[in-house]
């Protein structure tokens, strides 16, 4: 009964593991070949290698990420302080629902291009969206509030 058991509990901790799916391979990366690449042939000149981007530069604030997946929330953390300022109108550390409604606005946009975001539909989601970020109901968002609002779906 005991070996019942054990064998119950083990197959119990695995069944979730062996359910999870392989994480993407990053697309910048080659798949290892099993069997050795072919010699070049001395008629034909060496392509030329594309650069590689630096990847000590982060990418720009507009474009998204090419990670393919969602964002961290040390990564978010990021973004929202170097962006924070720029929403910031009034630089008085908060964002009110005009300044975020800006902020979310160019991320819809980003994330559907095909969303109009001066519709009613956007303009609901957008006030939804502020009265969950602002977690102390006070009338403004500030940097934790969006971060811990972004952050949610990561």
């Amino acid at each position: 009964m005991l070996k019942q058991m054990l064998l119950i509990g083990a197959a119990a901790v695995s069944f979730p593991a062996l359910a999870q799916t392989a994480p993407a391979s990053d697309p910048t990366t080659p798949p290892a070949a099993s069997e050795p690449a072919p010699a070049p042939d001395a008629s034909t000149p060496p392509a030329e290698p594309a650069p590689a981007p630096d990847a000590s530069t982060p990418p720009a604030s507009g474009q998204a990420a090419p990670s393919g997946g969602a964002a961290t929330p040390t990564q978010i953390a990021q973004i929202v302080d170097q962006e924070f300022p720029t929403y910031d109108g009034d630089k008085n550390g908060d964002l009110n629902e005009t300044e975020f409604g800006a902020w979310m606005k160019k991320l819809r946009a980003a994330t559907d291009p095909s969303a109009d975001v001066e519709s009613a539909e956007v303009k609901t989601w957008i006030g939804q969206a502020f009265a969950s970020a602002d977690g102390d109901k006070s009338g403004a968002v500030n940097k934790t509030e969006l971060t811990g609002f972004l952050s949610r779906g990561a």
